[in-house]
C-alpha cells in the first residue's frame, strides 16, 4: 500500500513542468536570478517559437538565457535588457508584444475590415430596397389585372 502511494506521488511530481535552465546558468544572488527568470519567461525561443527561453532546451535559448543573466549582472534594468535583446532579434522575440502603432494596426485591421464589410452590406441593401424590381405594366396587362380584381 505504501509503495503504491509513493509511486502515485512520484508520478504526480514528475508531471511538474521542468524548466530548461541548467544549474551552471543560475546566478548566485537569488534576487537577480528571480529577475532573470521573469525576463526569460517573457522572451520567445526563436527556434521553438511557441516556448519561452526559460522552457526551451535549444542552444539559442541557452545563449539568450546567458545573455540575460550577463546583462542583469552588469547592472542593466529589466527594460534595458529587453530593449537590448529586441534590438538584436526584433519585436518577434517578445512573447507579449509591446503596444505600438504597428500592433494596433495588426490587431485592429480585422475588426476594421469586418466593420467596413458590414457597413457596405447595409448600404447596398438599403439602396436595393428603394428601387423597383420590374418594369411597368403595359396597358393590356393593366386591363387584365383590373378584370381579375373586379371578379
Amino acid at each position: 500500500m505504501m509503495r503504491r502511494l509513493l509511486l502515485v506521488l512520484a508520478l504526480m511530481l514528475s508531471a511538474v513542468p521542468a524548466f530548461a535552465v541548467n544549474p551552471d546558468e543560475v546566478l548566485a544572488d537569488p534576487a537577480l536570478e528571480a529577475r532573470a527568470r521573469a525576463l526569460s519567461a517573457e522572451l520567445r525561443c526563436m527556434v521553438c517559437q511557441n516556448q519561452s527561453i526559460d522552457d526551451s532546451n535549444a542552444e539559442l535559448a541557452k545563449d539568450l538565457r546567458l545573455l540575460v543573466r550577463e546583462r542583469i549582472s552588469n547592472g542593466d534594468s529589466d527594460e534595458a535588457v529587453l530593449n537590448y535583446i529586441v534590438s538584436r532579434y526584433g519585436e518577434f522575440v517578445l512573447l507579449k508584444p509591446r503596444f505600438s502603432m504597428r500592433t494596433v494596426l495588426l490587431w485592429g485591421a480585422p475588426v476594421l475590415l469586418v466593420l467596413a464589410g458590414g457597413v457596405s452590406l447595409l448600404v447596398f441593401a438599403r439602396k436595393r430596397t428603394g428601387r423597383p424590381t420590374g418594369s411597368k405594366l403595359t396597358p393590356e396587362e393593366q386591363a387584365k389585372l383590373s378584370e381579375l380584381l373586379e371578379k
